[in-house]
Formats: C-alpha cells, structure tokens, sequence
C-alpha cells in the first residue's frame, strides 16, 4: 500500500535542495547587528580620529549592503544577472555625480 507522497517501491524520487532554512538568515542577522553596534562603538569613541571613523564607517556601509543584497535580496542565486548588472550601472552613475560635484565644488 502506498502512502500520499511516496513513489512506488524501488523507485526514488529525486528531490531539488531545499530552501536555505533559517540558519542562514540568523547568521546574516547576527552579521548585521554586529555591523550596526561597532559603527555606533566607532562614533561614541571619542579618541579616534575622524577620518579613521568615516573610513570604518564607510567600510561597515559596504559590508552591510553587500550582505543585505546577497542573503536577503538573494541576489547570490542564479537568474540575477540583469538586476545585478542594472544596480552596478546605478552605483557608477552615482560615484560619477558624487565625483562631479566634490570637483564642482572644490575646484571651480
């Protein structure tokens, strides 16, 4: 007698992986909290030197991003070549201004 779900016997059923589970996402989570309390450590910190902090801060931004576009956005799966490649073209667009006008600002 078969039960609901099961192939017939001698016969095994191939299964695709499974979803991610949510070991993964409490590892990405604790990453971000992590993140989060060291930039504000770096700000309450009174001996460090500001370019050090907006570097670290800077650096903790990326890193942030970075895991928050490949866990949770799944941006890491395949089939997110066009999404990835448009954000990319965003960001350059983005450092283009940001450069213009710092050299706008300072040089002209």
């Amino acid at each position: 007698m078969q039960h609901v779900g099961q192939a017939p016997s001698g016969d095994h059923i191939k299964r695709r992986k499974g979803h991610e589970g949510p070991r993964n996402h409490l590892i990405t989570f604790a990453i971000s909290i992590i993140l989060t309390i060291l930039a504000f450590a770096a700000v309450s910190v009174p001996g460090l030197s500001k370019g050090f902090v907006y570097s670290l801060l800077v650096l903790m931004a990326i890193l942030q991003v970075l895991v928050q576009l490949g866990v949770w956005m799944h941006l890491k799966d395949r089939g997110h070549f066009w999404a990835i490649l448009a954000m990319l073209f965003g960001g350059l667009v983005v450092l283009y201004a940001v450069v213009s006008v710092a050299y706008w600002i300072w040089f002209i």
